[in-house]
């Protein structure tokens, strides 16, 4: 396989389950099968109680499969101990949340700059990165602000330049526009798609909305726990 075409995310057979007290046990998941390749841009789609909410847990290692492989680049995140999944979710992903998800009490620039705080880098590296990664957002003028100073489109924005923070290897967004209007939503669309075609960051993207998937270059559709189909989306360059 070429550099291009090397398998990121590697899902064989996920299934999951809760466990309501014997014998009750409700499978979400039964039997998902998904790869995606570095680079790609994929979304995954499906309506309230889909299991997509389920999935994106798994496949951000916060929290494990009942059974079935997860392999993320070259590690098995089945087999993988607390503090190294701890790690994983500090140096390989880039979290997005539709809650943003920022400390309330602490700038912009102090939450860009956590994630790499926890990873050791220098203060002075992780000052000048994170004004870096700020600017690229558009938030160039509001770094010293606070959350509750700043609109839902400059929290995403913010929220954003924190999963870039220590580069990662893929970018994982959870309905990242669900709480903003539709031209908020669509700037934010926007910093994705040019950090997929300016840096080729894999990003997957989870949304109940049709026309956000329509953007990507594969659409996965989940139905009741299970992948009812995937295509092709329209993504726009």
């Amino acid at each position: 396989m070429n550099e291009q075409s090397k398998t990121i995310i590697d899902l064989q057979q996920i299934r999951k389950s809760f466990f309501l007290g014997k014998p009750n046990e409700l499978e979400i998941l039964h039997g998902i099968d998904l790869q995606v390749t570095e680079g790609e841009f994929v979304s995954i789609v499906g309506e309230s109680g889909s299991g997509k909410s389920t999935l994106m847990n798994i496949i951000g290692a916060l929290d494990r499969p009942t059974t079935g492989s997860y392999h993320l680049a070259d590690t098995d995140i089945g087999n993988a101990k607390d503090k190294e999944l701890s790690e994983i979710r500090n140096q390989k992903i880039g979290f997005v949340f539709q809650t943003y998800n920022l400390i309330a009490r602490t700038t912009a620039l102090s939450n860009v700059e956590l994630p790499m705080l926890y990873s050791g880098v220098s203060k002075s590296k992780r000052t000048a990165r994170a004004k870096e990664l700020l600017e690229m957002v558009g938030m160039k003028n509001r770094i010293y602000h606070k959350p509750d100073e700043l609109s839902g489109g400059q929290k995403q924005r913010t929220a954003i330049a924190r999963a870039m923070a220590n580069n990662p290897a893929m970018i994982l967004a959870d309905e990242p526009t669900g709480a903003l209007d539709s031209d908020t939503g669509r700037h934010i669309m926007d910093i994705f798609h040019k950090l997929h075609k300016e840096q080729g960051k894999t990003i997957v993207l989870i949304t109940h909305s049709k026309e956000l998937a329509e953007e990507t270059e594969r659409i996965i559709t989940l139905k009741d726990g299970r992948i009812l189909n995937e295509r092709k989306g329209g993504i726009l360059c």
